[in-house]
């Protein structure tokens, strides 16, 4: 596998970004950022209560084991490649380029669908704050959505230390508020709680397989985002070293907080009140915890969570497709960079775009939720693809360094491996599972990938040709 750091790019004449701009800290929070706890919560706890019941802290536990594996292949890949592509870059070296690619495609089109399921939370969260009457009309939805995609996506283009400063502020807000949150429900609902917590919960033997299988799609769909950390590698002193830790930091701070939260909404909610409220569990929280208009606390956070992993979604969509069109794998356009502010302007440019037409067509959808469930599930299918490769190729070239000690087998190997084993089998379990919408977005939308592979390839054939070749 070719090691080089982010200064090479610059050696060989092409265009930079902005190197040095981030540090540990800020890759921490861009790491929490990208999974949005608060986002993930409010839009997939009731689902997951639906599936496993009480089990729910327990689900999020031993998939957020599961996760971890990948986080140490990213962590350990990262080390010797630090690149903007991250996973694209990763697989293509170790295993082959076509396989890279469609790692990275499927980043691609998951960050492109998410411009709907994470646009749309933030505006009905704005709508809820604003004009409560307008939040369950998709069309004002999708208006208002459009409005926060365009805000985001001028930020990202001015600057990464721009984002970074936003994104820190939001980040730490929406954490602080959830933290009160968990800490005012085990005061108030501690002696009295709504379901009768228990330790015997988080045991694994509590779980039948199929009931584990059930719930872990979604509860994976929870730790989605992480890996923007390694995404702004290039951007980020000590790049070798600190998006790695930033994502093993920022995976430790979001399974406490999901698993911290997931209990809190057992404690206060009942099983009727969980199941009508919805994508607003987090509200409803806040509603028996505060009076208003304090509870509305809640919707605060969400909106920031959402705003906050829309950027990071955007950042790791942008990157990508700017990595790969600097290594020739697409069209060199989208590797151009803004000559003031060192960012992929067109690849940002192509991410709004998309996002402005899957818009227009989920205005169209008859309810907010149904638009929902339909972009997580197609997200989770197409994120355990590349999760899976990033681990397969992780175990696959450290295979030697098992044998040196027990550590090394176990964080190089076998706990990435038996990771990217278990997203690939439930991401085929599943398939069975969705309707033909989510088929077609989740396994559609990796597939189509195949046609600018084909395009790329017989346009570098013919460039070749041209320059005289053989």
């Amino acid at each position: 596998m070719t090691t080089h750091t982010p200064d090479a790019h610059a050696q060989h004449g092409q265009a930079r970004l902005d190197a040095h701009a981030l540090g540990v800290g800020e890759s921490v929070v861009m790491g929490v950022a990208g999974t949005a706890p608060a986002f993930s919560i409010a839009a997939t706890t009731a689902t997951l209560i639906a599936a496993v019941g009480a089990l729910t802290p327990a689900s999020l536990l031993y998939c957020g084991l599961i996760m971890f594996g990948v986080t140490f292949a990213y962590l350990h890949l990262n080390r010797i490649n630090p690149h903007a592509g991250a996973a694209y870059a990763w697989v293509g070296a170790i295993f082959n380029r076509t396989l890279g690619f469609f790692a990275g495609w499927a980043l691609l089109v998951a960050s492109g669908v998410f411009m709907v399921s994470g646009t749309i939370p933030a505006a009905t969260a704005t709508l809820t704050l604003v004009a409560p009457s307008l939040a369950n009309q998709p069309a004002v939805v999708a208006l208002v959505a459009a409005a926060w995609l365009l805000v985001v996506s001028a930020v990202i283009i001015k600057g990464i230390k721009l984002t970074s400063y936003s994104q820190v502020a939001m980040t730490v807000v929406e954490t602080a508020i959830l933290i009160a949150l968990i800490a005012l429900a085990v005061s108030k609902f501690g002696a009295h709680p709504a379901h009768a917590l228990s330790w015997a919960w988080l045991s694994p033997g509590a779980f039948t397989p199929q009931l584990f299988a059930t719930g872990a799609l979604t509860a994976l769909f929870f730790f989605w985002g992480w890996d923007v950390t390694v995404n702004l590698t290039e951007e980020t002193r000590d790049a070798n070293h600190a998006p790695g830790r930033g994502a093993l930091w920022a995976m430790v701070i979001v399974l406490a907080l999901f698993m911290g939260f997931a209990a809190v909404i057992l404690l206060v909610l009942s099983d009727a009140e969980i199941e009508q409220s919805s994508t607003n569990v987090i509200f409803a929280v806040a509603e028996k915890l505060l009076p208003r208009p304090w509870s509305y606390v809640a919707v605060v956070a969400v909106m920031l969570s959402t705003i906050g992993t829309l950027e990071t979604s955007i950042l790791q969509f942008t990157r990508t497709l700017y990595a790969k069109g600097r290594d020739g794998m697409l069209h060199a356009r989208y590797a151009r960079l803004h000559k003031t502010w060192h960012t992929p302007w067109l690849a940002t440019a192509v991410i709004a775009t998309i996002g402005l037409v899957l818009l227009f067509g989920a205005s169209f959808f008859p309810s907010i939720n149904a638009i929902i469930k339909d972009s997580v599930n197609a997200i989770g299918f197409q994120v355990a693809f590349y999760y899976g490769l990033a681990g397969f190729a992780c175990a696959w070239h450290y295979r030697r360094d098992a044998l040196r000690s027990l550590f090394d087998a176990v964080f190089l190997v076998l706990w990435p491996l038996g990771s990217a084993l278990f997203l690939w089998f439930i991401a085929a379990y599943s398939v069975p599972t969705f309707d033909l919408p989510t088929n077609l977005i989740g396994l559609g939308g990796i597939a189509i990938g195949t046609v600018p592979l084909l395009l790329n390839r017989r346009l570098a054939e013919r460039n070749g040709r041209l320059a005289g070749n053989p």
